[in-house]
């Protein structure tokens, strides 16, 4: 298990530098789906077994391997190779193992580029081992008679240089290690301690590619030399066998809709620059990037604001603003004392609220609708502010004029004659006109559009000189107005 776990890590060590070394910028050619290597190679070996002071031995082998994948293959290999040391209890001198072998396994490589290929080999093989001392003397005991026989791992890695597309010059490391059985500790004729006995090598050789120079996609460029082994017929390939792709967005030419796109660009399936909110502007345009669905939008990918108030056309309530207008949210030219004349054409803009304005937003002149004017003979006896019932006539046609027009209101002016002192008679004129006012809000008319105003004793129309005079005198004036 740990010679396992020493190839394994190995070939996890050459993934991670072919890995390493690959960029956007290097294609790894398809150069050997169904091509068969034929490969050579000789070195040194050294075992770890009970030989003391353990020498260099030496090691020859061949491999036959055909990939039906572009980086996977089957692979056959036989070999040849020793082992030497010395040791205390097979007798004296050099001692020497001599075995043969023969093997299968999955053979995978990494490329990193046009050249350099790591790659691993895994499998198993079976041993012909021969120990012998220094003389030749064989030092197996019957009945293992000449040799014996082992299955073991075999394990290789190395690194593939390719000096032509059909040689490669190549640097390999293996490993045989015998499965647990009964002779696993025996590779040297003895058994001695705990572990099975191993072979490690380091080897040089070269590798001739057969079958290299097919065009299986027909694009005009062979096989190993084709980084995109399956375009499509009749389409336009460069030099390295790829799709043309003009405009270099990652998106063939024959596949892009929009084969212009400017570099750097990032585009969708069909080549086109991104559009995330679907307004027309691809977003390395788009200015405003999250417009809502249906929104129309100017050349900068923003929604239309036609009156340049900074409220787009969708959200404008007022879409007709004049040019340097402050607006709302809404759009709209501020009202800031809300009586419908917006500031810009506002002319009185503090005008109180429920204030009936001008289209300058002036209060407006009110118009006299009506005018009633009621004596004492209807309203009130001398020195009296309480209503006679003869009143209430006059009074309820004031109010069924004022409910059939509700943006008419009504001043109520109270007046006295001239006895008594003015102070009086002004607080008078003003109970007299309130009377007449609680009326009106006694039956729904309201108190907004009530006006009273005490006049006391002025504006006679009449003498205050005669009983008579004195009676006209005492009056209300009821105006309405609009």
């Amino acid at each position: 298990m740990k010679k396992l776990l020493i190839v394994l890590l190995l070939s996890f060590g050459l993934v991670q530098i072919g890995l390493s070394q690959s960029s956007n910028e290097i294609k790894v050619r398809n150069s050997l789906s169904g091509v068969v290597v034929l490969t050579g190679e000789g070195g040194i070996t050294i075992g770890q077994t009970d030989y003391a002071d353990i020498k260099p031995g030496f090691t020859g082998r061949g491999s036959l391997e055909y990939f039906f994948a572009p980086n996977l293959g089957i692979k056959l290999s036989g070999g040849i190779g020793t082992i030497a040391g010395t040791s205390s209890y097979l007798g004296t001198g050099e001692l020497k193992t001599q075995y043969y072998s023969v093997g299968v396994g999955l053979s995978i490589q990494f490329p990193v580029g046009d050249v350099v290929s790591p790659y691993v080999s895994i499998g198993v093989a079976h041993m012909w081992v021969t120990p012998r001392d220094g003389n030749g003397n064989d030092l197996l005991l019957p009945p293992a008679e000449n040799d014996f026989t082992l299955l073991a791992f075999n394990g290789e890695a190395g690194m593939r240089f390719m000096t032509s597309d059909n040689v490669s010059f190549n640097v390999i490391g293996g490993l045989m290690s015998p499965l647990k059985d009964d002779n696993a500790d025996n590779v040297d004729a003895a058994i001695q301690g705990e572990h099975n006995d191993w072979i490690g090598s380091v080897t040089l050789g070269f590798s001739f590619y057969l079958g290299r120079e097919k065009d299986s996609d027909g694009d005009g460029i062979n096989d190993s030399k084709d980084m995109c082994p399956n375009t499509p017929i009749g389409v336009m390939v460069d030099m390295n066998g790829c799709p043309l792709d003009s405009d270099k967005d990652g998106v063939a030419d024959y596949l892009d809709k929009c084969p212009n796109t400017p570099a750097g660009v990032q585009v969708d399936a069909n080549g086109c620059p991104l559009d995330a909110d679907g307004d027309g502007v691809p977003d390395y345009l788009d200015k405003c990037s999250n417009t809502p669905a249906d929104v129309s939008v100017d050349v900068n990918g923003c929604p239309l604001d036609s009156d340049g108030d900074g409220v787009p056309d969708y959200l404008d309530k007022c879409s007709n603003t004049p040019a340097g207008v402050s607006v709302d949210t809404n759009g709209c030219p501020l009202d800031s004392d809300g009586d419908g004349v917006p500031d810009y054409l506002d002319k009185c803009p503090n005008t109180p609220a429920g204030v009936r304005v001008d289209a300058n937003g002036c209060a407006a002149k009110k118009v006299v609708v009506a005018k009633e004017v009621m004596g004492s003979d209807a309203l009130f006896d001398f020195n009296k502010f309480a209503l006679k019932t003869n009143a209430y006539g006059k009074l309820d046609k004031i109010i069924s004029t004022l409910k059939n027009n509700p943006d008419y209101s009504v001043s109520v002016e109270g007046y006295t004659d001239a006895i008594g002192a003015e102070e009086y008679n002004m607080k008078l004129s003003e109970k007299r006109a309130q009377a007449v006012a609680d009326y009106l809000l006694s039956h729904g008319i309201d108190r907004s559009r009530i006006n009273v105003i005490p006049n006391g004793e002025s504006n006679p129309i009449a003498s205050n000189k005669t009983a008579s005079g004195r009676a006209k005198n005492r009056r209300v004036e009821i105006i309405i107005s609009k």
